[in-house]
Formats: C-alpha cells, sequence, structure tokens
C-alpha cells in the first residue's frame, strides 16, 4: 500500500504539481473535438489498454459506399480484443455493430465526446446535437444496420422492432422488449469480456476472441446457448459487406459436444444470418470474421482449430490502494458548520484522472463507493471521524460518463443487502451497487470476493438513450420501496427521442419503469427518503426563465421544450415550480439531498440543495414537506466554501455529516478541478430561520431560536422586493416589475412583531399580492442570547395564507399596513462587520461575488473594488475611480455609472435612496474596502 500521508504526500504532491506545471508526459497526437493535437496532460491515455472494454456512442454512419447509413450506437460497448482491434457491441439492439483495426498510436475513437474530450483538456466541451461524435478510427472490417443481432425466430428481421420516438429517424429507442432481447451482464475474464444476454427467455454467453489461420487474422465469436425449444437467429452481419465472412468461417457444435462441420456461405442469406434450431442441450456456436479481405475461394484444410478462450476470472487490476489524510477546517470561533477538504486519490500507479461524480455509503462504518464521470468506481474506506487515513482502492471501469452511485441496503440496517443467485455468496459482499450512466442503470457485483468488480449487471435500460450530446444521465436516486429514480438531460439539437428531459422512476426490480415529469431541460433530483418526495432543480435556458425547484409528480409537464420543437404548438398547462431562484443567486442547479440526521445540528430536517455554477449549498424549508404535495417552501445561502463544483452530497451513516462531491467541466467559477468534502457540524449554537409562510398582511419568519424582541421588531432590519419572469423560446428572462415593465419592486416593511414564544416574526408588507414569481426578504437581526441572525431568502408566493394573529401565535396583534417611509433608523457607528450583514440582508451576493468571480453575476465583484480604476459605459473609455464618493453613489444610484460590460444585464440594481441611511452606507463601504 501507498501511503501519501507526512513526507510520502508532499512529495507526490510535488510531482504532481510539476506535472501540471509541463513537465508531465507529453501523450501521443491525438484529437481534440476532432482536431490533431498533442496534448501535455499528467494522465495517461482515457482508454486504458488493458482493460477489456470502454463504453462509448459509436458513429458509423459516414463509413462510404457498402456500409449501413444508420449505423449508429447510442449505448455501445467497445470491446478490447488485443493487438488493436475493437468491437463494438450495441447493448440495446444485441448486434455487433463494428468491428475495426486501430491506427497504431491513436485512440481507437474520436474523443468528440465530453468525458474523453475533456479529460487532459479541462473545461473542452461538446456541441449540443448529433453531428459531432466519436467514430471509429482505423479501418472497418465489419458492421451491422439499426435491426437485433439476436432474434427469436426462424425468419430474421431488419427492421428496428421498438416503438419510435417523436423524431421517427431516432435510432436511439432504449432497448428491446424483455420478450426479445436483453443484456444480462459483462463479465470480466482472464483475457477479456464475455457478455451474458437473454434471447426469448434463452441465455447466451459470449466471447469474442482474436486468432489466426493460416497466415490471416480473425475475431471469432463464441456463443454458448442454454437448451432451448424455440428457433434463434444470429444476425451476423450487413448485406454487402460479406466479403469479411468467407466460407468455412462458422460452425456449431451439436449435443454432444461433436463438430457439426463448416456450413457453406451459400447456406446464409443475404444478410449473413444463422439459424440455431431448438435443443434439448446446451449448444456452442463459432463465427470467425477475418480480418483480411480474401481473394477466390478460402477453405479450412481439416479440423478447425478454435482460439484459447480463458474462461477464468480476471487477475487482480488494481490490487494497490492509496491513503491520504483529510485537512480538517478550524473555522472561526463561533462557527457551527466548517467545511473539511479530503484529498483525492492523484497522483496514482495508473495515471489516472479522478473527476469524481458522486459517492454514496456502503456501511455505518465510513466505507463508501464514489463513481468519477471518467467510468471509475473506486472504494473509499475512512470517511468518519478525523479523517486520519482516508483509503481509495479502484473497483470498476469503462462506464459511460457515469454521474452517480446509490447503495441499496437493507431497511434499518447499517450494512449492505444481500442477495441470492448467481454472483452472490462470496460475491455479494459487495453488495447492491448501482451506477447511472449513458448505458442505463448498472449493478456492479464483485463475485469471487476480491475487492473488484467483475460483474456489470444491467439492471435496466429499458428507457431510451439518445447519441444526443446533451441527453446526459444527470442524476439517480434511491426511493424508501428500494426503486430508483433517474434524471435525464433534454437539451435535443438534432431530433427528438423518446425520454430526454425526464424524470424516471424504475422498478426496484429493474424490470419496468415509468415516466414522473416531463418537458425539464437539465434537471438533477432529490427523494426524500421517508416520503418519497420527488424534487428536481432545473437550467436556465429556453422556455425555462431562471432556476426552479420543482416537485415531479404525475408525469407533469414542467416547461421546457427544446429548439427542434420550434414548430410545436407551446403546451397551455405548466406545472409551475414550487420555488424560482434568481440566476444570479444560482445559476446552475444541480441535485438535492435530505439531512436526516440529528447529528447535523440545527439544518437537520432539511433539504439540501446544491449549486454548481457558483459552488454553494442552499437550505429548503418547506412548509408541507411531510408529505409528497408541500405547499411552499423558501431557499437560503448554506456555505460557500467549497473549492469545487459541487453536483452531489450524501449523509454519511457513520458520522451523521454532509460529504459533498463533484467536478468541473461545464463554466463553474470553482478553484479545483473536482473534489471530496465534509461539511460537518461543529456543536456551536447557530440561529436559523426554520419556516417561511407567506401572508396576506405580510411574511411570517420562524426561527429554532428565541429573537431579541427589540431587533427583531424594529421594522427597518428587514428589505424586501419582488418582481416575475417571463416563459419564452429565448434564453431566460428579465426581471419584470408585477406591470410589466422591467426590473424590481422594492418592498418596505411597515411593522414588524415577535410572537408569544419570542421564535417567530411577522413582518408587515402593504399590498402583499399572490400569484408572484420571485420575492427576496433579507433580515440582520439576532437571537435573544446575541448570537446574530441574518440573512436572505428567496420564495415564490403563489398563494397567500390569511393571517390569523391567535393561531398563527401572535396573540391579538392587529398588523399596522400603514406605508412606513423607507428611512433607515440610525444605528450608531458604522462597522465592516455591518456591512457584511448588509451585504446579506439586502441580497447583495446575489450580483457581486467578493472573490473577484464574475460567472453567473450581473454587477462587477467587490474584490479589489475599492481605489480601483473604473471604465464607464457609455463613455468612449472614461474611467473613475472607484472612491469613496463613487460607491455612494452607486449605492443609492446605480444607475449613474454603470461600469462597462455591465450595461446590458435586464436584472437592474434597486435604486438605494431612501432606503438605506448613512451609516448603512458607510458601512457596506467600510466592508468593500476590506476586500482587498
Amino acid at each position: 500500500m501507498k501511503d501519501f500521508g507526512g513526507v510520502g504526500r508532499l512529495m507526490m504532491m510535488l510531482r504532481f504539481v510539476m506535472m501540471l506545471l509541463g513537465a508531465g508526459l507529453v501523450m501521443p497526437a491525438g484529437w481534440v473535438c476532432g482536431q490533431e493535437k498533442e496534448v501535455k496532460s499528467p494522465w495517461g491515455d482515457f482508454v486504458e489498454k488493458d482493460f477489456p472494454f470502454f463504453s462509448t456512442v459509436l458513429d458509423c454512419r459516414e463509413l462510404g459506399e457498402g456500409f449501413p447509413k444508420d449505423n449508429l450506437t447510442p449505448r455501445g460497448l467497445v470491446l478490447n480484443l488485443g493487438n488493436n482491434i475493437w468491437a463494438c457491441y450495441d447493448l440495446d439492439l444485441l448486434r455487433i455493430a463494428c468491428v475495426w483495426e486501430g491506427e497504431e498510436g491513436k485512440p481507437p475513437v474520436t474523443p468528440e465526446a465530453l468525458a474523453p474530450g475533456s479529460y487532459h483538456v479541462a473545461g473542452q466541451k461538446t456541441k449540443d446535437g448529433q453531428e459531432f461524435l466519436p467514430k471509429p478510427v482505423g479501418k472497418v472490417w465489419l458492421t451491422n444496420g439499426i435491426y437485433p443481432g439476436w432474434q427469436v425466430g426462424e425468419k430474421p428481421s431488419f427492421v428496428d422492432p421498438r416503438e419510435p420516438g417523436a423524431s421517427v429517424e431516432e435510432v436511439g429507442r432504449g432497448a428491446l422488449s424483455l420478450g426479445q432481447g436483453r443484456l444480462s451482464a459483462v463479465v470480466t475474464v482472464q483475457g477479456g469480456a464475455r457478455l451474458v444476454v437473454e434471447v426469448g427467455g434463452v441465455r447466451i454467453r459470449e466471447r469474442l476472441v482474436l486468432g489466426e489461420q493460416n497466415g490471416v487474422r480473425f475475431v471469432e465469436r463464441v456463443c454458448e446457448i442454454e437448451p432451448h425449444e424455440q428457433a434463434l437467429t444470429l444476425v451476423v452481419s450487413a448485406p454487402s459487406v460479406n466479403r469479411v465472412i468467407p466460407p468455412g468461417a462458422y460452425w456449431g457444435r451439436g449435443e454432444g459436444g461433436e463438430s457439426m462441420g463448416s456450413i457453406p456461405v451459400e447456406e446464409m442469406d443475404r444478410h449473413g444470418s444463422i439459424l440455431i434450431g431448438a435443443s434439448k442441450s446446451p449448444t456452442q456456436l463459432h463465427v470467425r470474421h477475418y480480418l483480411k479481405e480474401l481473394d477466390g475461394l478460402f477453405t479450412i484444410n481439416g479440423p478447425v482449430k478454435e482460439p484459447q478462450v480463458d474462461e477464468g476470472g480476471a487477475a487482480d487490476r488494481w490490487a494497490e490502494t492509496l491513503s491520504v489524510k483529510g485537512l480538517l477546517e478550524e473555522g472561526k470561533p463561533g462557527d457551527a458548520y466548517v467545511v473539511d477538504r479530503i484529498p483525492l486519490p492523484v497522483p496514482n500507479l495508473w495515471k489516472r484522472n479522478v473527476r469524481l461524480a458522486d459517492v454514496d455509503f456502503l456501511d455505518d462504518r465510513g466505507n463508501a463507493v464514489g463513481v468519477t464521470f471518467d467510468g471509475d468506481v473506486w472504494m473509499i474506506s475512512g470517511l468518519k471521524g478525523d479523517l486520519e487515513k482516508v483509503t481509495w482502492r479502484r473497483f470498476a471501469s469503462g462506464l459511460h460518463e457515469p454521474m452517480s452511485v446509490v447503495v441499496r441496503r437493507a431497511a434499518g440496517d447499517g450494512r449492505l443487502k444481500m442477495e441470492d443467485g448467481e454472483g452472490s455468496g462470496a460475491a455479494a459482499a459487495s453488495g447492491e451497487i448501482f451506477v447511472y450512466d449513458r448505458s442505463g442503470i448498472w449493478k456492479l457485483v464483485d463475485s469471487n470476493g476480491d475487492g473488484e468488480c467483475d460483474r456489470y449487471e444491467m439492471f435496466c435500460n429499458l428507457f431510451a438513450q439518445t447519441a444526443e450530446t446533451r441527453e446526459f444521465p444527470n442524476s439517480m436516486k434511491l426511493g424508501p420501496d428500494g426503486s430508483l429514480f433517474v434524471s435525464k438531460g433534454g437539451q435535443e439539437g438534432t431530433t427528438r427521442g423518446k425520454h430526454n428531459g425526464t424524470v424516471i422512476k424504475v422498478a426496484a426490480d429493474g424490470k419496468s419503469f415509468e415516466v414522473v415529469g416531463h418537458g425539464l431541460r437539465q434537471p438533477f433530483i432529490g427523494v426524500n427518503p421517508v416520503t418519497g418526495l420527488v424534487t428536481a432543480s432545473d437550467q436556465q435556458g429556453n422556455w425555462v426563465p431562471s432556476t426552479p425547484i420543482q416537485v415531479i409528480r404525475d408525469n407533469q409537464f414542467y416547461g421546457h421544450l427544446p429548439t427542434v420543437a420550434k414548430d410545436e404548438v407551446y403546451p397551455q398547462t405548466v406545472a409551475e415550480p414550487l420555488v424560482w431562484l434568481p440566476h444570479p443567486v444560482n445559476p446552475s442547479g444541480a441535485t438535492q439531498v435530505w439531512a436526516m440526521d440529528e447529528r447535523f445540528g440545527p439544518v437537520a430536517g432539511e433539504m439540501i440543495h446544491v449549486g454548481y455554477n457558483r459552488p454553494e449549498l442552499f437550505r429548503v424549508v418547506m412548509k408541507g414537506c411531510d408529505g409528497l404535495r408541500p405547499s411552499s417552501a423558501a431557499v437560503m445561502s448554506f456555505t460557500r466554501d467549497l473549492e469545487f463544483g459541487p453536483l452531489n452530497a450524501k449523509m454519511n451513516p457513520a458520522d451523521g455529516q454532509l460529504y459533498v462531491v463533484g467536478f468541473q467541466v461545464w463554466g463553474t467559477t470553482a478553484k479545483a478541478l473536482s473534489g471530496l468534502a465534509r461539511v460537518r457540524y461543529t456543536g456551536a449554537p447557530r440561529v436559523l430561520m426554520k419556516e417561511l409562510t407567506a401572508t396576506d398582511k405580510g411574511v411570517i419568519l420562524k426561527f429554532n431560536a428565541k429573537l431579541d424582541k427589540a431587533v427583531a421588531e424594529d421594522p427597518a432590519n428587514y428589505s424586501a422586493e419582488r418582481w416575475n419572469y417571463r416563459r419564452t423560446e429565448k434564453y431566460g428572462s428579465p426581471h419584470l416589475k408585477l406591470d410589466g415593465s422591467s426590473g424590481q419592486e422594492w418592498m418596505t416593511a411597515s411593522s414588524a412583531y415577535l410572537s408569544e414564544d419570542g421564535m417567530s416574526v411577522m413582518v408587515g408588507f402593504p399590498e402583499m399580492k399572490a400569484g408572484v414569481h420571485q420575492m427576496r426578504i433579507g433580515w440582520g437581526i439576532k437571537g435573544a442570547d446575541g448570537l446574530p441572525a441574518q440573512n436572505t431568502a428567496y420564495f415564490t408566493p403563489s398563494e397567500l395564507e390569511a393571517f390569523d394573529a391567535r393561531a398563527m401565535g401572535f396573540g391579538g396583534v392587529e398588523v399596522n399596513l400603514t406605508p412606513r417611509a423607507a428611512v433607515a433608523v440610525a444605528m450608531g457607528k458604522a462597522s465592516a462587520e455591518e456591512g457584511e450583514k448588509l451585504y446579506q440582508m439586502f441580497g447583495c451576493m446575489a450580483c457581486h461575488s467578493t472573490d473577484g468571480n464574475l460567472q453567473g453575476k450581473v454587477g462587477p465583484s467587490w474584490k479589489g473594488l475599492f481605489g480601483s480604476e473604473r471604465e464607464i459605459a457609455n463613455t468612449k473609455g472614461k474611467k473613475v475611480k472607484a472612491d469613496v464618493d463613487y460607491l455612494k453613489e452607486s449605492i443609492l444610484n446605480p444607475g449613474a455609472k454603470v461600469v462597462r460590460g455591465f450595461e446590458k444585464f435586464d436584472a437592474g440594481m434597486p435604486i438605494y435612496e431612501g432606503i438605506l441611511n448613512a451609516v448603512q452606507v458607510e458601512s457596506l463601504i467600510l466592508y468593500i474596502k476590506t476586500l482587498e
């Protein structure tokens, strides 16, 4: 075992830094998005030459005359046969889509997909649609069209039997029906991989091996077929390329194992199909594909000598483990939550990039499993306590851009659920580990107990998957009943598929599924582990005006239509979000997780929403969250102390804390490429808003502690504004006042009242309106013990509750709604600390960062602002100095001198003249001064 602690870890880190600085390996010339380019990278090849397979889309539509023109494989398993010979197996249609001989020094397929394209060049993106897809590199020898490879019956069919989607030409229609055929598993064995398929209920084991006969290389397909009562047909190749299947190229074994001899090519039909008659005993079929165009008649003299097929288990590939030490965050005095960092296993023996996408926990002892976007799965131990020794070991590989992993444990047990049947016994010690990638949902099994996956079971691929580059396998979550929920990317640039932009529930046995929501752009989901409530965020774009959090149910339509659906009439019924979030606040919503562990402190029981673009976690407090139809929600910032772009978060049953993972590929302000972190409760008290109720007379804020009465009842300590969005085919939406004009409406609190128990405050606002898309309320108050309580919440008051003072805990209060002049009472001496509070309370953080990042922001960063030169828009290069006078003017009248580059944003800054007093303005300026 390699220990990366102490001096050893320091040396390895220094070596890795040197590699990143340009002293690393020079990779062989290859392609980046179709262009030849030499790439310097510390990582090895994306396709590892010593692993038996990898997964990819494969585009063989433009191979030229004599080849099928529709040969596109959205779910392809590329088998590494050795000596640079590759075969792509279509996991949906059970066909060999392509066999080819690669080119020396080049990858087997063009790395135009997102994972291989960005593997060495972080941030390298893909174009949407299906125009630029991975293609085979080298000489193609065999192909098939879009029809099943294995079929039931004596007469083969050469049409696609699957139900089409919205675009009939789209080949990504999903797997065959269970009665027709399905992939059961991919098993790693010595020297390669074995495929297990079921055709009409008959189990068939397939191997493709490389051999040589009379100086001619060939790929031999060895099929072991269980006894069967009905005839089966194997379609070998497309009709116009039978030149690679000469006479004598296939034969079988009879019931007693005797050779059936060579089958003349004349007995094949023009498509190269082979009939396998009913048999009461196991049958073995061999099909040989020669990798050479043969002249004349090629015959095999004497008995056929079969290539050796070693069916023994694969040897340990990744026996080495790597240990790292977690970096515990001390935090500031009084911090209730801190973020600990857990280093990733880089560098490693295999020169493997580790872009961690998700993690789940195997038990209550700190053991976990993590999946990377590049198709690898790692076992992780030591995730608890002081993180003194966190150990990583590779467990699986070859998956297709996976982004989620789920462990299904027995109910109420900290250990993994075991199972019976093939691959269990000592094997099932790895438990039920599910990974969701473009191919479907895989169940990973360690059948010999050596700590590595050797059986990749296809749990479910019944739902469709196109080759659209943006149909990502976004997320997968476990339901309370053992079912699995998945979400799929909905951006479509070429065709319309069957399940793009949907949330799908897969039955606990994997044999059926149902769509529970559609019309989503890029949904990332969460599932309440107790109630089963399904939520989803989405991404601003066409028809999606800002960032929503949706409740997913009843297969409702959630508002997004792809750009290829321009002629479609926009549906009248749209399920509106539970809550909107302003795009500057949360530019890219990711998954949600429920913090269902009391050890997590005052946030326990809440939903945590993950923000990707600008790394941030949000608290989501709901009303009615004990059921499947919450009435409302409010969203607040929880922590921004993450160095990587988070995608997923999970609660650890070992320590009751929140573990966050993610990686950088799309636009993000993150500093690190990838990361794993723990959000830890320190035990310190924290005053938090726990529930928000929008009423006809104002907003009720309920806290987890008693409040300071004098501060809580000062209406000057609250700020609010509201606006609407507009759904159109355009990208996003401006902020609109309620009369339809651009901008936000400022709302001034008329009054504030503390509840009888001292834990809630009613903030009175005149002219409250139902049906408003977006409201923001900020508060700068404190608890009865003096602890600060300041934040901003975003909510969507679709409906307003009637305020009932006694029923809601406010005794006989009569809410004063007399409009109050928007002038704050003098607070005393100005301070930077007060300015930071106002930055939170007035929502300044939504538009202005404090770390220099501009992505997702509609205003300049405050970092380094004071004293800098600012170029003013529409003034032909005029610059002004950001001194006290400039900052004061910009706060009170932001339209006076707009910085160049920010003049075109629809979401303008509100005018704070008459809202902030002189002490508050001075406090904001003092805070800005500290952000050097």
